[in-house]
């Protein structure tokens, strides 16, 4: 597959099957979402109440302590279910895509239940990659906090954090350049049923050769998606705040009706638009996989073998196994095999 192809395959993929695709990365924006106000609102309302019947500044300053002290803590159920959604997502998108090349169109139960059967794998991973963001940050956070324990100089903490974020762009250098290299574990996890430590190898392999090409593929659709979602969202919220401030230059009633207004659709717009944008961005890295294999192990061909062989009532099976080792391109393909659908 050519670049452009490649590029606008995502898009493709949310096109070709919508409902359950997109039912899909809505139901995981939605439980992340209600996840968030579930944990928090009843918080927040409470930590104002008891702020309004403090009776003094120290109670106050306690007050809020604690409740920064317990949104910490509780930032991690959100935390927890974004990471369970957010892997279910990746697998889910990995069968819709790969049935999706064999001209299959599966509904939104049978994907649940395909995608299903590797949550923990996909869990596992999302998890390990999590952790490795989380060691960095703390690691980064704890240099500083010991550097203005120790040296309270503000000369001294601003030279630290100066010399940390030069640090911080070599590792983020590092961070894509993993990232690109790990980027199909999630793909072979689910479509080669293999393990964590198996999948990074084997997404090391296939990328091996192809690295620029599959960082900016990334990159672009990510580009793509993320300033598409921005303005999609921020028009509609920066728009209300200008009505709201025309209309209501005091900031009485009006004003604050069509603040609360915007701010409701600029939420419901992000539900909508984090949904597309999660599910694109999953289909990217399942389609890039499969352009790998095609390129490395010949993969169109076993599909198209597949498609004849199915289509002629004959037994067939997966055709996205891992080949065995040292196999590469499978030969020619038969005689008049149909080819694989993107659309």
């Amino acid at each position: 597959m050519g670049f452009g192809t490649l590029l606008w395959a995502p898009f493709r993929t949310l096109r070709r099957n919508p409902a359950p695709v997109f039912g899909t990365g809505l139901v995981v924006q939605l439980i992340a979402a209600i996840a968030s106000v579930v944990v928090f609102v009843p918080l927040t309302v409470s930590a104002v109440g008891r702020l309004e019947s403090a009776g003094t500044a120290a109670d106050a300053d306690a007050i809020l302590a604690g409740t920064f002290g317990w949104m910490a803590l509780l930032m991690l159920v959100p935390l927890a279910i974004g990471v369970v959604a957010g892997a279910f997502l990746q697998g889910v998108m990995v069968v819709e895509v790969a049935t999706g090349t064999l001209g299959e169109k599966l509904g939104f139960g049978t994907l649940w239940r395909r995608a299903a059967g590797r949550i923990g794998p996909l869990i596992g991973w999302t998890l390990l990659v999590g952790l490795a963001v989380l060691v960095v940050f703390a690691l980064f956070a704890g240099i500083i906090v010991a550097t203005a324990l120790i040296a309270p100089d503000p000369i001294a903490v601003l030279g630290v954090v100066g010399v940390l974020l030069v640090l911080l762009a070599g590792v983020a250098v590092l961070a894509a350049w993993l990232g690109t290299k790990l980027a199909l574990v999630p793909s072979v996890i689910v479509l080669e049923r293999a393990g964590i430590v198996s999948s990074m190898r084997r997404s090391w392999q296939l990328t091996t050769g192809y690295f620029w090409r599959t960082f900016g593929l990334i990159l672009l659709v990510g580009l793509i998606v993320g300033t598409v979602a921005q303005t999609v969202v921020q028009v509609p919220m920066l728009g209300g705040t200008i009505l709201a401030f025309i209309l209501d230059p005091a900031a009485g009633p009006t004003y604050e009706a069509i603040s609360i207004g915007s701010s409701v659709i600029g939420m419901i717009l992000s539900v909508l638009v984090g949904a597309i944008a999660a599910v694109v961005q999953a289909a990217l890295i399942a389609v890039i996989y499969i352009d790998l294999r095609m390129r490395t192990e010949g993969l169109d061909l076993d599909l198209e073998r597949h498609v004849q062989s199915r289509d002629a009532g004959l037994p067939v099976t997966d055709p996205y196994e891992a080949p065995p080792a040292g196999a590469g391109s499978t030969g020619p393909a038969p005689t008049g095999a149909p080819t694989p659908t993107w659309s």
